[in-house]
């Protein structure tokens, strides 16, 4: 299926729901503000990189929230995380999980992953170039944050789809032909913390 945006970054299709492009700093806004954190069930991520991004508060406060403190927030609220990533996590997120694990908070590690996707309530995704990051999804000035593209979409069956796949490499359906075993220490397994 091929997409193709206007200038204006969106297309409408009763068919396919909508697809909004995103663009460098609109990735906190949109991923960040107006999915993780509104996420009412649950929140299903694909990144290469995982950092203890800093989140600031809203309202103009100084004061900035982790994503593992944000995880655990949602998580008190019932929300269930899937986390799937490639490489060790930062070093200030490891001891963030350490700390404590955040209940409803599942993590998988595949070394093969270069996806990068969040699915909000499975109704809501971003597909694109952005890791979970500060200088990918995160508040970072327009100086020190990666270029970034991706897809904000609302679109059942694309949703659907990235899904499937998430739930294949999720579930390991994808090890059984995997030619790297030998760089997967603990395949699709919770690292141990």
């Amino acid at each position: 299926m091929r997409l193709s945006l206007p200038v204006s970054g969106f297309v409408r299709s009763a068919a396919s729901g909508t697809a909004e492009l995103v663009i460098d700093a609109q990735h906190f806004h949109r991923i960040v503000r107006d999915g993780i954190l509104k996420a009412t069930t649950s929140v299903d991520i694909a990144t290469a990189d995982f950092k203890a991004m800093l989140i600031p508060e809203i309202g103009g406060s100084r004061r900035a929230k982790s994503i593992v403190q944000v995880f655990r927030n949602l998580a008190q609220r019932g929300v269930e995380i899937r986390l799937l990533h490639s490489g060790t996590p930062s070093a200030p997120a490891l001891r963030e999980l350490k700390r404590k694990l955040p209940e409803n908070l599942t993590i998988r590690r595949c070394p093969r992953l270069h996806a990068k996707t969040v699915v909000i309530d499975a109704s809501r995704m971003y597909l694109g170039s952005a890791n979970l990051t500060g200088a990918g999804l995160g508040a970072k000035a327009d100086g020190r944050r990666n270029f970034e593209l991706g897809v904000w979409t609302e679109a059942p069956a694309m949703i659907d789809a990235v899904l499937g796949e998430f739930n294949a490499l999720w579930e390991g359906r994808r090890c059984t032909g995997c030619k790297r075993k030998d760089i997967c220490p603990a395949p699709l397994e919770e690292p141990a913390l």
